[in-house]
């Protein structure tokens, strides 16, 4: 409590960015709560994130990693890194958190995070405002910015190719299993089933509910190990024993084990070229 109190003296300016409307609301009830901050803005995007740092030159900004267009690296790459704010990531992916302190920003939070998690992230926030340290870390962003690939592109790659630029592809999803972080490692992922604004991660027997969109999960996945053969359904490409097809020209996907899940006739075609069937 008492590195708080110490800075309660000057107020700090607080941007918020990220691309759902939930994880927005949480931020702002949890900044509402601290002694000593102002909100100053929220963005939804990239584009407004940018503008929004522009215009209101906040002290802090919590910034989504993964956003639709662009990311918050692309964000941190448009600003410049000698006029951003002090930088605390947001990400549903401990790989991002690697990527993060690569272009030096004050601290991650993997989502879904704790309240103290996020008040350990505003003590650092405010110690590098209000010392020497934020200069420090953008001169950090400006060496290594030019190492770190940039991002790929959020246009949806064909199913089944490689998408240009993607660089690494997801090792591990973060899940929240009884109010713990786990990591889940993509290797053991069996199938992804869409499930409104969530995704259900299988893996041998289990299921984990994420809050993450079947292209993102798409644009992330090795497309050499998992394809997409349904808007709301990806599968492990190793486990496929056959495809069914039915008469409206969607089909059903056979995976080891018995199970059977949706094809969509344009993905189909996509999959019987990877089964090696003729049309």
């Amino acid at each position: 409590m008492s590195d708080r109190a110490a800075g309660e003296g000057r107020r700090l300016r607080v941007l918020i960015v990220d691309d759902e409307a939930f994880n927005r609301l949480r931020l702002q009830d949890l900044v509402s709560r601290e002694p000593g901050v102002d909100l100053v803005g929220t963005a939804a995007d990239g584009i407004e994130a940018i503008a929004a740092i522009r215009a209101l030159a906040p002290d802090v900004v919590f910034l989504d990693v993964q956003m639709p267009g662009k990311s918050g690296i692309d964000v941190v790459r448009e600003v410049g890194a000698a006029q951003m704010p002090a930088t605390i990531f947001v990400t549903a992916y401990d790989r991002y958190a690697v990527e993060a302190f690569e272009i030096a920003a004050i601290d991650y939070l993997v989502k879904p995070f704790d309240d103290e998690r996020f008040e350990q992230a505003i003590v650092r926030a405010r110690k590098a405002v209000e010392s020497s340290g934020l200069q420090d870390l953008r001169e950090r962003m400006l060496s290594v910015l030019g190492a770190v690939a940039p991002t790929a592109s959020a246009s949806a790659p064909s199913p089944g190719a490689a998408t240009p630029g993607a660089g690494e592809y997801l090792e591990r999803i973060a899940v929240d299993v009884k109010g713990t972080v786990r990591p889940v490692p993509v290797s053991e992922i069996d199938y992804i089933v869409a499930s409104g604004p969530y995704a259900e991660i299988f893996t041998a027997g289990k299921r984990h509910l994420i809050r993450e969109t079947m292209q993102s999960l798409e644009d992330r996945l090795d497309p050499a190990k998992f394809m997409r053969v349904h808007r709301s359904v990806i599968v492990r490409l190793e486990l496929v024993e056959g495809l069914r097809r039915g008469a409206g020209g969607d089909g059903e996907v056979l995976l080891r084990g018995g199970i059977s899940l949706r094809a969509s006739r344009t993905r189909r075609e996509a999959l019987e070229k990877w089964l090696g069937m003729k049309g």
